[in-house]
C-alpha cells in the first residue's frame, strides 16, 4: 500500500474516473453492438440509442472489468468478468444483473439493469447493461466538487451507515429476491468457502496463520439477528456520493456477491476497511492511501450510527470485523495470483498481497 502520510486529501489529484480502454481489455466491441442495440430497444423504450457506440472504461475496479457505453445522448455501464481462471462463486453476472433488474424498483441506492448475455461468443463471458448514476466515487482524495462542504468526510461517512441500514431493511420478497440465497447458515458457508478459495491460490508464507484463522472464526460462529439482502462487498469507494449533498449516497455498485444471509457480515467488511484514529501506525484499515485524514467517523460512531438505523445488538461485531481482515487477505490473495499466473494486465496487482500480514494481524487481534 501507498504511505497515507504522503497523500494529501485535499489534493487536486482527484483519481480520472473514466479513461481509455487499458490494453488487454478491449472486448469485441462490433459484435456486443450487434448484440445490445435491438435488446436495449425492447428492454426500455425510451433510451436513446442513436449515433454510433462509444466505449471507455472505468479503470478503478480491481477485478470486474466495467465500460462506459454510449449511445446518442444515453450513457451506460457494460460490467463482465475479469480475464482468466474466475475463483467459484465469483464474479457471477448473472446474479448482479438479477438483483440490479429487481432491486431499482424498491431500494433508490440500486441502479438498474436493463439486459443481460450469456452467449459467450459476443464478449467472451457472460455480461450486463445498467444504468449509469451519476455522482463522487471517494478513494483516498476528497473531490474538487465536494471540498467546500463542511465536515464532508464525517457526513459522507455516516450517510453510508445510513445507506446499509437501508438496504438491510428491504424486505427481499417485496422486490423478488426471496430465493436469491440460502439464509440458513449462511455465516458458516461464507467462513467455508473462503477458506476453499484459499487453498486455490494459497501462498505457503502465509498459510499457517490463515488456516488458524479460520479455525478460530468457526470456533466461534455467532447466530445471526436478521435475514437481510447482503451485498458482500460494501465499502467506501463501492458506493458514489452526491457532490451537492453529502448526507446523500446516490448508488452502490459491485452486486455479484450478493445474497440472502447476516447482514453484520456487510457490517464486518465495512469496518474492515474504514481507519481509525486508534489504528497502530502503519496498520490502517484503509482501502485506499488518504482516507485516513479525510475527517471521517470513527468506527464506533460508523457501529452506533448503523444500529439505531438497523436495530440491530452490535455486542458482538467483532468477530465480523475479523471475519472481513481474513476475507480481505484471501481476495487480494486472489488478486495477485491472476497477476503472478498471466491473467491480468493490471500492475497494481503485482503488489496487492503486500497487504495479507498486516491483515491477518489485524484479524487475530480482533478475535483474541
Amino acid at each position: 500500500m501507498n504511505d497515507a502520510a504522503d497523500v494529501d486529501p485535499f489534493a487536486d489529484d482527484t483519481p480520472v474516473e473514466i479513461d481509455d480502454v487499458r490494453p488487454g481489455e478491449q472486448l469485441d466491441w462490433t459484435a456486443i453492438e450487434a448484440w445490445l442495440r435491438p435488446r436495449l430497444a425492447e428492454a426500455e423504450a425510451t433510451l436513446d440509442l442513436d449515433g454510433a457506440m462509444s466505449v471507455r472504461q472505468f479503470p478503478h475496479g480491481s477485478a470486474n472489468l466495467t465500460y462506459l457505453v454510449g449511445f446518442g445522448s444515453t450513457e451506460l455501464v457494460l460490467r463482465r468478468p475479469p480475464f482468466g481462471t474466475i475463483a467459484p462463486g465469483a464474479h457471477d453476472m448473472a446474479r448482479e444483473f438479477r438483483v440490479l433488474s429487481r432491486l431499482w424498483r424498491v431500494l433508490d441506492l440500486a441502479p438498474r439493469a436493463y439486459v443481460f448475455c450469456d452467449d459467450v461468443t459476443v464478449a467472451g463471458a457472460d455480461f450486463f447493461v445498467m444504468e449509469r448514476r451519476r455522482g463522487e466515487v471517494i478513494r483516498g482524495v476528497i473531490p474538487d466538487t465536494m471540498r467546500h462542504h463542511p465536515e464532508v468526510g464525517r457526513r459522507v461517512g455516516l450517510a453510508l451507515a445510513d445507506a446499509m441500514g437501508a438496504l438491510h431493511s428491504v424486505d427481499p420478497s417485496t422486490c423478488d429476491l426471496a430465493d436469491l440465497g440460502r439464509p440458513e447458515g449462511f455465516v458458516e458457508r461464507q467462513v467455508r468457502g473462503w477458506r476453499t478459495r484459499w487453498d486455490l491460490v494459497v501462498d505457503e508464507r502465509y498459510d499457517e496463520r490463515v488456516v488458524a484463522i479460520h479455525a478460530a472464526l468457526e470456533a466461534a460462529l455467532p447466530a445471526s439477528q436478521r435475514v437481510a439482502i447482503v451485498h458482500n462487498d460494501l465499502k467506501l469507494d463501492n458506493c458514489m456520493v452526491d457532490p451537492a449533498d453529502p448526507d446523500r449516497i446516490v448508488a452502490i455498485f459491485d452486486w455479484d456477491m450478493t445474497t440472502l444471509g447476516d447482514p453484520l457480515v456487510d457490517l464486518g467488511t465495512l469496518l474492515s476497511y474504514w481507519p481509525d484514529p486508534a489504528d497502530p501506525a502503519g496498520v490502517a484499515r484503509a482501502s485506499h492511501a488518504g482516507m485516513e485524514r479525510m475527517g471521517l467517523p470513527t468506527r464506533a460512531e460508523l457501529i452506533e450510527r448503523y444500529a439505531a438505523r438497523a436495530g440491530l445488538d452490535l455486542a458482538g461485531v467483532g468477530w465480523y470485523e475479523a471475519f472481513a481482515q481474513w476475507k480481505t487477505a484471501v481476495v487480494v490473495q486472489q488478486l495477485h495470483h491472476r497477476w503472478k499466473v498471466g491473467d491480468s494486465t493490471d500492475e497494481r496487482m503485482a503488489t496487492v498481497a503486500d497487504r495479507i500480514p498486516a491483515l491477518l494481524t489485524t484479524a487475530e487481534q480482533l478475535l483474541a
